[in-house]
């Protein structure tokens, strides 16, 4: 079970430090981001980008490296398909969670659990716009030339037991995600980086197939 909800955890799209980020201030208009933000997650259909994921182990001095592709499409439709080193595939559809790897594949319902409901809603929360309105995270906004970072810190206890924080950066341009950072109570921690990000286009319903 918490190899699933680490797969959902790694496919969370959008995020307190007790501490300032480094490089990063308070946001000086949070009104104004929050409303940005809304409107521009609303009107996003699809997502389609690159990705490069950095797992940091603190028994282990290098980074495990992974890399793969990532889509997402109204309504919860999302597809994270890891290529490099190795073939793993993960698929959320219509409240069901599809996992592939070399040795098997597994199908679970997020009802079958309080911890899936909880991190699903984060999902759709950060899609939607709507993650400042989430009662299970504490907020704080930052800040620079170039991007905001959002971070998230749980309040639920469940979500407690599997990270300490979670740290999204969004390009100022467009207001698409660029990085999210996942901290672990054990000093692990996974880091996202999106890249090649495409908005509203084209994306077939059949990659989010659930056999």
């Amino acid at each position: 079970m918490r190899k699933i909800i680490l797969a959902l955890c790694m496919i969370i799209s959008v995020p307190a430090l007790n501490a300032q980020p480094a490089g990063y201030t308070p946001i000086k208009d949070l009104a104004n981001f929050k409303e940005q933000f809304t409107v521009i997650a609303q009107k996003t259909e699809t997502i389609k980008s690159d990705f490069t994921q950095e797992k940091n182990l603190s028994m282990l001095s290098e980074k495990i490296i992974s890399r793969g592709k990532f889509w997402f499409k109204k309504d919860n439709r999302l597809r994270m398909e890891y290529d490099t080193p190795f073939k793993y595939l993960v698929i959320l559809n219509s409240g069901n969670m599809y996992i592939k790897d070399d040795k098997k594949e597994t199908t679970v319902s997020l009802k079958s659990s309080k911890i899936f409901q909880q991190i699903n809603k984060i999902i759709l929360d950060c899609v939607q716009g709507a993650v400042f309105n989430n009662p299970d995270f504490i907020t704080n906004v930052y800040e620079n030339k170039a991007a905001y970072m959002v971070e998230l810190s749980p309040v639920a206890k469940t979500l407690r037991e599997f990270f300490t924080t979670i740290e999204v950066v969004i390009d100022k341009k467009d207001y698409s995600v660029t990085t999210i950072e996942m901290n672990e109570d054990s000093g692990d921690n996974t880091v996202l980086h999106f890249t090649n990000r495409e908005l509203n286009t084209t994306v077939p319903d059949a990659l989010f197939s659930i056999k």
